[in-house]
């Protein structure tokens, strides 16, 4: 079987199964350690494990907390302009230090049936550091489900394709969960962002307003509002796959979203250049 291959193991991210172990029960602790919820889908972050591991391990094993059995992992993602096409991975597997995830090629091939979606095979299927950075989680906390690995841009079309992953998993009796992959502001002159300074009113900006729009928009779960807010205010990296996390998790029947961290880079590394972090789930009731 043809896999994709890491390309962040061992700099973004640990390169064995047991050192990604020992992060991963070191993440469980931190903070408010997991949310108990009925849970269909949630936003993570992307950075590197040192930064944001802890957010993004902890969205997925809440949702793992809640759903014991599940099929498949939808996972959206992909650094894209307005203007991109959706793409998807075809077939084949995932390579991840706990072992591959297969693509459910059946469930793929039908979300692409009757749209312009790009198949693309794992050699040819991009590092991306949005949907790689997720898959030691899915695979640790989901390590039977197989994957619909899916790149979205932020423009109408993603409602339309996060909305036919629901409806044809539901046609092939699929127990899917939904999971987004966005980090928030990027802030800078490393970025080109310095729109409120520096030093301390920069960080409390991001954190307190620019982020916060951010997050508000998402707890919504209004895909259209997320997409203009990202946008608009360069406060999501990924706004598309946070919108069709929305859309997606909406047509499941998710009625509300619940914040479970946030937290920037500049915790970890006081800098003039620092990026936020921010992990939703959404919730049945």
């Amino acid at each position: 079987m043809d896999k994709k291959r890491m390309a962040f193991a061992g700099s973004w991210y640990p390169a064995t199964g047991k050192e990604c172990e020992l992060s991963i029960k070191q993440f469980l602790t931190e903070s408010q350690g997991l949310l108990a919820g009925d849970f269909v889908g949630g936003i993570v972050p992307h950075a590197g494990w040192y930064y944001s591991g802890s957010i993004a391990c902890r969205v997925i094993a809440s949702l793992a907390a809640s759903n014991q059995d599940v099929d498949t992992i939808v996972l959206f993602g992909g650094h894209m302009h307005q203007q991109s096409g959706p793409f998807i991975l075809a077939s084949g597997a995932l390579e991840t230090p706990f072992g591959d995830i297969e693509v459910d090629r059946e469930l793929v091939k039908n979300i692409a049936s009757g749209l312009d979606v790009r198949m693309w095979p794992p050699k040819r299927f991009p590092d991306e550091n949005t949907f790689e950075l997720q898959l030691p989680f899915i695979k640790y906390f989901f390590p039977n489900a197989k994957i619909a690995v899916c790149g979205v841009a932020p423009s109408f079309y993603t409602s339309i394709v996060s909305k036919m992953a629901v409806r044809e998993a539901r046609a092939l009796s699929r127990t899917i969960l939904v999971v987004g992959s966005t980090d928030m502001t990027h802030y800078g002159p490393d970025f080109g962002f310095l729109k409120a300074g520096d030093g301390k009113d920069a960080v409390d900006w991001v954190k307190n307003e620019n982020d916060r729009r951010a997050i508000d928009v998402m707890m919504e779960m209004d895909e259209s509002k997320i997409i203009a807010r990202g946008l608009e205010n360069k406060n999501m990296c990924c706004p598309g796959a946070a919108a069709a996390t929305a859309a997606a998790c909406k047509k499941m029947g998710a009625v509300k979203a619940i914040e479970l961290d946030y937290a920037t880079s500049f915790e970890k590394s006081a800098s003039d250049s620092f990026v936020g972090y921010s992990g939703v789930l959404y919730s049945l009731s």
